[in-house]
């Protein structure tokens, strides 16, 4: 028969008590400290500021944003100025939603020009769009395309006869007929050229050098159809240039107040993001600021 175990000496037994007091002690500490952790963390991503993500129009490009960009930077916000295709409403905006839902938490979506159709088709389906900012933009509704609206008022200069103000030319892989189109910088009968009509306001080398920067539109791109807007679902804010000769003013007010946007006019032409950067990048922020 195996002799029963030895019993443990008293003073192996109090150790034995102090090392299991003293662990007990420590995981309560360990539940107690863990709370305030989270709940700062909590209060950190409360506190998060949105990501911004700028979108160009036709006949420009990301550094547009350059000035805007560096200001928001500034004031401690996350920036993208992801390039904007330019081949057609629906493909631009399915190339901007795949952007922004790549991003976590919530974004502020900015459209100058033509970007403006595009984020009001983009944020329909991206769900984690808190807020637009139209800034010299088109605004549409439902089934409204480039075109009409230009032509909706008189005074925009992108109305006349293509050829007189604009470099048609073909592209591989597009639908049959559609060419790209690039502003012409010289004036031409009533077109102003590059500067007067798509760039005033703007110093004649700043002018010159975004001339030879821009990128084209496809001209099937103006005659596309807008879909469901977004703006009917999410507050927006609208930067209009009292001097555009682009989109008409007139026409901006109107796109924006049927939006029910918060409009800040500027006297700008429709490059308000190149000659107004600190308006266009205050109204960024009030939209920003407005998100949680």
């Amino acid at each position: 028969m195996r002799p029963l175990p030895r019993p443990r000496s008293t003073r192996a037994l109090a150790a034995a008590c102090a090392l299991a007091a003293a662990t007990a002690v420590f995981a309560a500490g360990s539940q107690v400290t863990a709370a305030p952790a989270t709940a700062a963390a909590a209060e950190t991503n409360r506190g998060a500021k949105p990501t911004i993500v700028l979108v160009h129009g036709a006949w420009a490009d990301a550094s547009s944003w350059n000035a805007v960009t560096a200001r928001l930077q500034h004031a401690g916000y996350t920036v993208y100025a992801p390039p904007n295709p330019l081949r057609g409403v629906s493909q631009d905006a399915r190339t901007l939603e795949s952007f922004a839902a790549s991003i976590p938490g919530p974004v502020v979506l900015v459209g100058h020009s033509y970007g403006g159709m595009v984020i009001t088709n983009a944020a329909a389906k991206a769900g984690n769009v808190k807020a637009l900012v139209y800034d010299n933009a088109y605004i549409p509704d439902e089934g409204e395309t480039v075109f009409q609206i230009n032509a909706a008022l008189p005074g925009s200069c992108v109305t006349a006869e293509p050829t007189t103000f604009l470099n048609l030319v073909p592209y591989p892989g597009g639908p049959s007929g559609d060419v790209d189109a690039y502003l012409k910088w010289a004036p031409n009968g009533t077109y102003e050229g590059f500067r007067g009509c798509f760039a005033n306001g703007v110093p004649a080398g700043q002018a010159r050098l975004l001339a030879a920067g821009q990128r084209p539109f496809a001209v099937s791109a103006g005659s596309e159809p807008s879909g469901a807007p977004a703006w009917k679902s999410l507050p927006s804010w609208a930067v209009i240039g009292t001097t555009d000769h682009v989109i008409p003013p007139a026409e901006q007010r109107s796109m924006a107040q049927r939006a029910h946007a918060h409009v800040t006019e500027v006297p700008a032409g429709h490059l308000s993001l190149v000659t107004r950067p600190d308006v266009v990048t205050r109204v960024i922020v009030e939209a920003a600021e407005t998100v949680r």
